[in-house]
């Protein structure tokens, strides 16, 4: 069974910093892009930043210069170090990968999503 966990998340003061982080398991054969994502109730989802397979990286207007994504490919892991943090950035954090796994002798690839870490903001 492939699997996205993510850790990291917590309460922190504004202009706190904090970092995520998501790891792949199972029988993988390769990740391409992964991402992180947030959410606050009663409103839609959002992208925060993504990163390819060959580390081409991109981001929410809201995060860019506070926010930062990077993989470590051997470790099929993914982190987000969020520096400058605001009110505005609490939210339900999700990392998201699209993952090409080994599967009844064959292969398969699909979307993953993880559980999900809170981030509060404190002001």
């Amino acid at each position: 069974q492939v699997q996205l966990v993510e850790s990291g998340g917590g309460l922190v003061q504004a202009g706190g910093s904090l970092r995520l982080s998501c790891a792949a398991s199972g029988s993988i054969y390769s990740i391409n892009s992964m991402g992180w994502y947030r959410q606050v109730p009663g409103k839609q989802r959002e992208v925060v930043a993504t990163i390819t397979d060959i580390g081409s990286t991109n981001y929410a207007d809201s995060v860019k210069g506070r926010f930062s994504i990077s993989r470590d490919g051997a470790k099929n892991t993914v982190y987000l170090q969020m520096n400058s943090l605001k009110p505005e950035d609490t939210a339900v954090y999700s990392c998201s990968a699209g993952v090409t796994y080994y599967r009844g002798g064959g292969f398969n690839t699909r979307d993953l999503w993880g559980q999900g870490t809170r981030v509060t903001v404190s002001s």
